[in-house]
């Protein structure tokens, strides 16, 4: 019976110090060691207090010296910094920091507390995304002045400007079931910031994204002519601003304050116009990492040259490479959909562009904006200028090489841009 008592008691004592070193730990320290991949629900916002420490953090705080609370402070602080750019870190970046914590574990009390803070103030800059309400966005297209308000004109553009930002919301309602946006780095990838005149532009190739950064250099002082930019210098130079090399606090506040724009453009012409630029003139990029798969892929009884160089791929291959599910290489932003592209879904553009009326939008656009009266679109084509622009009938002598089952699923493959910009059905055959 003696025995019994004891062993009872010590199995209490036991259980009883397992629930107080439980209590004495750190719980956000024992999430981040855990699930390091755990979702957070933030937006962009300051991080509350009584997120940031429990009443034991609290305790533990205090016994941290002057110095030890004033980088703390700092630390903090640099959260809400929009002069230091932040981008999101890879998988790789995040287990690394988390297994540097763990080695110095054994370090003393205060550098344990520091490093605590810091640590969390990268994981909320990497895995937080930007929470916006839907139809939160302020509208920041420019309303016409008083004097171009009796000019028919400017008010049949404008009016145009309207029935195209309503067909694109009410696809967005109908097909898009999210009651509020989530918008992360990822999806702001491809828009490029002017800030003098407050501009948002979000790139789509093959529809006169060339010229359209031109004109972002000229607006922001870097040239004086769109004439006098190159081509590489304006796809490789990098002085465009790119929307997520800022911060949280940066990306927001562009979102809801600049101008944004983008410009489309017929979804099979410009597949056709990124299929004769990458395919049927020389090009060390795409004929390697894209022709070479293709042709290995879907030309039967290819040559050993065809196979070695990538060059030659004729557009029927290039459609089977592109609705492959499996295919051997994977997509790429010049025949991507422009609703991944630019997210029309996600953010509120102000401003939406065709490149079939390229001149006439754009320029409209720039009067918006207040730009100089001697900026206007470039017309010049950027490369093999000597060769006929893509045009509809170009268009359709390349699809006539397909069955109309692949045009079928090429349609369908662009459905949601073709409904999304109110473009028709290419080919009567079309359902």
């Amino acid at each position: 019976m003696r025995l019994t008592c004891m062993f009872s008691f010590i199995l209490l004592f036991g259980a009883a110090g397992l629930v107080v070193f439980i209590h004495l730990q750190d719980p956000e320290e024992i999430v981040h060691q855990q699930t390091p991949g755990i979702k957070y629900n933030m937006g962009f916002q300051q991080p509350k207090k009584d997120c940031v420490s429990s009443n034991n953090q609290e305790r533990r705080l205090r016994k941290i010296t002057a110095d030890g609370a004033a980088t703390v402070k700092q630390s903090y602080s640099l959260h809400l910094s929009e002069n230091v750019p932040t981008k999101l870190q890879s998988t790789d970046r995040r287990q690394s920091s988390i297994m540097f914590a763990m080695k110095d574990q054994q370090k003393g009390e205060e550098i344990n507390s520091i490093r605590l803070h810091k640590r969390r103030r990268r994981f909320i800059i990497k895995k937080s995304p930007i929470l916006i309400s839907m139809n939160s966005s302020i509208p920041n297209l420019p309303t016409l002045k008083s004097e171009d308000r009796n000019n028919s004109k400017w008010k049949s553009l404008y009016q145009i400007q309207r029935e195209r930002k309503q067909i694109m919301r009410e696809t967005c309602s109908k097909y898009k079931s999210n009651n509020r946006r989530i918008i992360t780095p990822y999806h702001v990838s491809r828009i490029f910031v002017e800030d003098k005149y407050r501009v948002l532009y979000c790139e789509v190739p093959k529809a006169g994204c060339s010229n359209w950064k031109r004109v972002l250099m000229v607006l922001n002082g870097l040239a004086s002519s769109t004439k006098d930019i190159q081509h590489n210098t304006v796809h490789y130079g990098n002085y465009l601003k790119r929307l997520d090399g800022f911060d949280h606090k940066g990306i927001y506040h562009r979102l809801n304050t600049y101008t944004k724009m983008l410009f489309i453009r017929e979804p099979f012409e410009k597949l056709v116009s990124a299929f004769r630029d990458k395919f049927e003139h020389p090009n060390n990029y795409y004929h390697p990492v894209f022709g070479k798969a293709i042709i290995s892929r879907y030309r039967v009884n290819a040559t050993k040259e065809a196979l070695r160089t990538g060059s030659g791929v004729k557009f029927r291959e290039f459609i089977q490479y592109l609705l492959d599910v499996h295919r051997p290489v994977g997509m790429d932003i010049h025949w991507d959909h422009v609703n991944k592209l630019c997210s029309p879904c996600l953010i509120d553009y102000d401003f939406v562009g065709k490149f079939e009326s390229m001149e006439e939008d754009a320029n409209f656009f720039l009067h918006l904006i207040g730009a100089p009266q001697n900026l206007t679109f470039p017309k010049f084509k950027d490369r093999h200028s000597d060769e006929e622009r893509t045009t509809t009938k170009i268009t359709q002598q390349y699809f006539a090489q397909l069955s109309p089952s692949q045009r079928q699923r090429s349609y369908d493959f662009y459905y949601m841009d073709y409904l999304m910009f109110n473009y028709s059905k290419p080919f009567e055959d079309l359902y």
